[in-house]
């Protein structure tokens, strides 16, 4: 071997050695940064645990200074009851119940320490000035989140104790925070420290503040300072913006109020606008059609037992899947039974109601008698906050835009195609229809589907919002002949307007009236209203639609 590779290899060698030795040494500087991580923890808990008043605060206040990612963690622990004194060995452990039980990991959770009796175990004794001190602490490591989730919720945390935070560290946040909800809340805090300043400038400062913030806290805090504060124009400043923030939340609460009238609203609409087309154009009193709502939900819930971990893309499936479903029903219903019941409503209404039944019945057989599971997607769940009084739930805002969508589809399906137009000289006049080669028997079939369809697709909006059982569609039939009645039979338009005007007047009434003592007020004007217009709102225009 030549002089130069052998002098190759021995430095090879060297620098194998030399880098095997740099991470023994790495790993003995982590291990005694690890040992001497935990004991300090296990020194300022042993102080916690024997420590008496500030001692056991101080140890807090020193706990939370360590900077370690699972301090806040440890925080809750002690706040929660999580964390345990093992007293066989001395020592605090994280304590989980297992029936008669507890299961035990170390303070760090790297290691498993099996279980032991509930006896061998005590929480540590936290006072409620402790229990105060400790929501403060973790609040304030949530401001320093990168959630603002987090940071939100640390602020609220802190919002009945301003004082906790210092006016430095308030600022630091006010100057660094770019997420606006949470700057929103820093200044309302802010605020809030402001209004316990002995100065009265400051207090008067606060209250310009607290004027943009509706919260129950803020709004009780301003009332206070109305009531009591020790400066006169603080005093009248506090009232008038107390006065401002009441006249808010009454018109907050009455836009609420309108929103679920208009919610309740696009049910009603989804649920009568099926009705509207059969009935108008056939004239048929349809008592199955709340049946065929119920079956539209029931495919709501079997596609998500389809697609169990895709709720969203299982309920936009469902639309279209119980539209065809429920359609081919009703084309079926028609068919087999109302083609040769035509003339004779008395025996058309016994004969759907008979078919109502039916349905309720194969529903409880093949499927259940109780109600089953339907889930909400993700994307409607929660709520859109559109200020601290007044929240929109996503559930019944996406109902209210699919209503206005299925409306708008109908509306151009009528209009725009010659299905519409020939469905249109059919309920206005069958007859001259008939005479003008429109196929009238073909028509009321697609039509009578064509109702059953949108029935089906009422079935998936109220799956999001009530419960799915065979007894769903009873509680939607009468409301919706209501809605059709009102607003003219065979009329869209009227039908929306119709939905609309009587989900509002249910939900203005109900505060004062009740649900049930509103809905029998809403029929006895609607009794009113027909004495007076037998024909509804919009009522259908046409020879043969004046000739009776």
């Amino acid at each position: 071997m030549s002089p130069p590779l052998h002098a190759l290899q021995r430095l090879i060698r060297a620098a194998t050695l030399l880098t095997i030795l740099a991470a023994a040494c790495s790993i003995n500087t982590a291990g005694a940064e690890v040992r001497t991580g935990i004991e300090e923890l296990d020194d300022l808990f042993t102080q916690f645990v024997e420590g008496r008043g500030t001692q056991r605060t101080d140890a807090l206040d020193e706990l939370a200074a360590l900077g370690r990612d699972d301090t806040r963690e440890l925080l809750n622990g002690i706040l929660e009851g999580d964390l345990m004194l093992h007293k066989d060995t001395d020592t605090i452990v994280w304590a989980t119940a297992q029936g008669r039980e507890y299961s035990m990991q170390s303070l760090d959770r790297q290691n498993d320490l099996g279980s032991d009796r509930k006896r061998k175990l005590s929480r540590l004794k936290v006072t409620n000035q402790l229990r105060g001190h400790l929501r403060s602490l973790i609040a304030a490591l949530g401001l320093r989140s990168a959630d603002p989730i987090e940071r939100l919720a640390a602020i609220n945390d802190l919002m009945d104790t301003p004082e906790a935070l210092p006016d430095t560290t308030l600022q630091e946040l006010l100057d660094s925070e770019s997420d606006d909800k949470v700057r929103t809340a820093l200044l309302s805090l802010q605020a809030r420290k402001l209004a316990l300043s002995p100065e009265a400038d400051a207090r008067r400062q606060a209250l310009q503040t607290l004027n943009d913030d509706l919260s129950n806290g803020s709004r009780s805090l301003v009332q206070t300072m109305a009531e009591s504060d020790a400066d006169e124009s603080v005093k009248t400043l506090a009232g008038e913006i107390a006065r401002d923030q009441a006249a808010r939340v009454r018109l907050y609460a009455q836009a609420e109020t309108v929103f679920f009238g208009l919610s309740l609203g696009s049910v009603l609409v989804l649920a009568a606008i099926g009705l509207a087309i059969s009935f108008g154009v056939m004239g048929v009193i349809n008592m199955a059609h709340g049946e065929l709502i119920m079956l539209g939900a029931y495919c709501t819930w079997a596609m998500q037992q389809l697609m169990p971990n895709n709720l969203g893309l299982s309920l936009l499936l469902s639309i279209p899947v119980a539209f065809l479903f429920t359609g081919m029903i009703g084309i079926l219903i028609e068919r087999s039974v109302i083609r040769f019941l035509y003339g004779r409503p008395l025996e058309t209404l016994l004969a759907t109601f008979g078919i109502s039944l039916i349905l309720q019945q194969l529903v409880r057989t093949f499927i259940s008698s109780q109600n089953v599971p339907v889930a909400n997607p993700a994307f409607m769940s929660g709520v859109l906050e559109v200020n601290s009084v007044l929240s929109l739930t996503l559930n019944r805002l996406y109902i209210l835009a699919f209503c206005l969508i299925v409306f708008g589809l109908l509306l151009m399906l009528l209009k725009r195609t010659r299905f519409g137009l020939e469905v249109r000289a059919v309920s206005q006049n069958r007859s001259m229809a008939r005479a003008m080669g429109v196929p009238s028997s073909r028509i009321d079939s697609l039509t009578f589907g064509l109702g059953a369809g949108i029935a089906g697709i009422a079935g998936v909006a109220l799956s999001q919002l009530t419960n799915v059982g065979p007894n769903l569609g009873q509680a939607y039939i009468v409301d919706s002949f209501m809605v059709v009645v009102f607003g003219g039979v065979g009329n869209l338009w009227g039908t929306l307007i119709s939905g609309m005007t009587l989900g509002i007047a249910n939900k203005l009434m109900e505060p004062w009236a009740g649900a049930i003592l509103a809905k029998i007020l809403v029929l006895v004007f609607l009794i009113m209203f027909i004495q007076k217009r037998p024909r509804g709102l919009f009522p259908q225009r046409g020879r043969a639609v004046e000739a009776h």
